[in-house]
């Protein structure tokens, strides 16, 4: 089945195409999630067992979804409902275009964090963002809070306006060189500190001794973030694909671009915590404010804090664009397929998705503080419900669909189009026995961790 449409926008060749799924896959997954997931989970270990499972359940899902997109020329819930009328499988299509438009929302809250710290930076200097209690007050005030997610959410909203091939495509290929290039100084800078080269060994040397089985859960989990799974994106751009890109070196060439870029961020991060605390056990496990709070700390040790700081932020700040971009384009492409209206009504919609639940979330640490839903603030809760429950099911229904409905044969006949797909044989044992598996365990150790019961 490959239904092709030819008024449908295209990246211009294999490179934009590449560049795009690379700087969706590489945002605050990497940047902000990556370095304190290792530093809590033991370092090299959790990269081990990473890397494993990218390369088996990461590979599978990327090059499915991708696939299935390209087949179809249509965003998540078209493609679907090409394959299958019935309604568990309306549904899981349903999840997997649902899903980036609440993630999108609170992903340029965070954004608005990011280009915060970058302006500050600029204007305060290190000493002021070091300042015990600055995030804090940040993020507690209603105006800064609101109006940095309101610029960040129009810087996306502006790319995506200008189109496929004139704003997400050039874009991307202007900001991920410029983004690997700020990673390098900033790794090399961060390694060559005194002490930071325990932080090193502590990223590369499995030490077996901290193996835990919560260090492969958080490993999956990590891959939705990371590898764009289950969020309609890789669908989205699939259809954009034209029909003489080898999908299977393509995903390989994603997979290494954005594993490479969370490997540099570990290696910005951790070494300059060891060389600040000595390796204290304690800074390395900060979790989601290792960024924001331990790591200014850090650079106000240094003697180039400022400038430092300043492009470490710049960095980040072009990492969660590219992501954003690419989260609110699988929102925009759903409506344009469901609603069959114009690109720009489309954009007009996802704006105004973003705008309210963006603004529940921003608000929900300051005016909105006294509301939350089963214990979280509207932030945390969008992001459990998103990367908890709804992922997890949006990404078995795949492997579902695939299986069941439209035939690993028929997928297989697809990539072999443009791909010789030498790893065959691993697809098949994986989107059938290994990647449903795997999922069934996010989801159930997800639940689990969310209400207590098992700690992640």
């Amino acid at each position: 089945m490959n239904k092709q449409n030819s008024s449908r926008a295209n990246f211009s060749g294999k490179l934009g195409y590449v560049l795009a799924t690379a700087g969706s896959a590489v945002g605050l997954g990497n940047i902000w999630r990556f370095p304190y997931l290792a530093a809590k989970y033991g370092g090299g270990i959790f990269i081990l067992a990473y890397v494993i499972l990218a390369v088996t359940f990461g590979y599978t899902m990327m090059i499915s979804e991708t696939t299935l997109g390209r087949m179809t020329r249509q965003s998540a819930s078209g493609a679907y409902r090409q394959f299958s009328n019935s309604r568990g499988f309306r549904l899981g299509g349903l999840l997997n275009a649902v899903v980036p438009m609440i993630i999108v929302a609170y992903y340029c809250v965070i954004g608005g964090w990011v280009l915060r710290y970058l302006i500050a930076y600029v204007a305060e200097g290190t000493a002021a963002v070091a300042e015990n209690g600055y995030f804090s007050n940040f993020i507690t005030s209603p105006s800064g809070s609101e109006v940095c997610f309101l610029l960040f959410a129009g810087m996306t909203a502006l790319l995506i306006i200008m189109g496929v091939e004139s704003g997400i495509e050039r874009g991307t290929k202007v900001m991920m060189p410029i983004l690997v290039v700020l990673a390098l100084v900033i790794a090399v800078y961060s390694m060559t500190r005194p002490g930071a080269m325990a932080g090193v060994k502590y990223i590369f040397i499995p030490d077996f001794s901290h193996f835990t089985w919560m260090a492969v859960v958080a490993a999956m989990e990590q891959m939705f973030y990371s590898l764009s799974i289950a969020m309609g994106i890789l669908f989205t751009y699939g259809s954009y694909m034209k029909q003489d890109v080898d999908i299977e070196k393509s995903t390989y060439q994603v997979q290494i671009f954005d594993t490479g870029i969370a490997l540099l961020a570990a290696l910005m991060v951790i070494p300059a915590v060891f060389a600040f605390s000595g390796g204290d056990p304690e800074q390395l496990k900060a979790g989601p404010s290792l960024i924001f709070i331990t790591l200014p700390k850090v650079f106000d040790s240094m003697g180039a804090g400022r400038p430092l700081g300043a492009l470490f932020f710049l960095l980040v700040l072009f990492a969660a664009l590219t992501s954003s971009i690419s989260l609110m384009e699988a929102g925009v492409s759903s409506f344009v397929d469901e609603l069959k209206c114009k690109r720009g009504t489309a954009c007009f919609l996802m704006c105004s998705i973003i705008l309210v639940l963006g603004s529940l979330s921003s608000l929900g640490y300051n005016v909105l503080s006294s509301v939350t839903i089963i214990g979280m603030q509207f932030l945390d809760f969008f992001d459990f419900l998103t990367n908890a429950v709804m992922m997890p099911i949006a990404a078995l229904a795949t492997c579902l669909l695939i299986v069941k409905a439209a035939g690993i044969d028929a997928l297989v006949k697809e990539i072999r189009i443009s791909s010789r797909f030498r790893n065959e044989g691993l697809y098949r044992v994986c989107i059938r026995y290994i990647a449903p598996v795997a999922l069934l365990i996010i989801f159930v150790s997800s639940i689990l961790s969310a209400f207590g019961l098992l700690k992640l």
